[in-house]
């Protein structure tokens, strides 16, 4: 199975394993987070970040996942990729890290892209009918 890194601004991703814990109602293994707050600086969390790695492959590799691409918690997280083996998606939500979860006994390449459209077929118009 592959593990789950989150490495996001503040709690958000504290937040995001609470939530997914209540839906699926325990806790996945292989599952981590990194909060990055405004203070912290990269070369000083990038250990933290990769004990975490570390932590959560299991020999299957990693996917990453951040919030902001550019902001420092996504540079702090392109410092642990290595392609094929440690792969990394911006822009986590919800929906993502759930469909992550849900796929991650597949490969790393069908894993980044279940990721990423869960993502975006996450994103609805909702309109009230009448």
């Amino acid at each position: 199975m592959i593990g789950i890194l989150l490495v996001t601004h503040g709690t958000l991703g504290e937040a995001l394993l609470q939530n997914v814990c209540h839906v699926l109602n325990h806790r996945p293994p292989q599952l981590a987070q990194l909060g990055v707050a405004a203070q912290d600086d990269p070369l000083d969390i990038l250990p933290t970040a990769r004990y975490l790695l570390a932590a959560v492959d299991h020999g299957e590799g990693v996917l990453v996942m951040t919030d902001l691409y550019g902001a420092t918690p996504a540079n702090v997280a392109l410092k642990l990729l290595e392609p094929g083996r440690v792969e990394g998606v911006a822009g986590i939500n919800l929906s993502m890290l759930l469909r992550a979860l849900t796929y991650r006994d597949k490969d790393m390449e069908t894993l980044v892209a279940k990721a990423i459209s869960g993502a975006c077929n996450g994103v609805l118009n909702m309109r009230k009918e009448v």
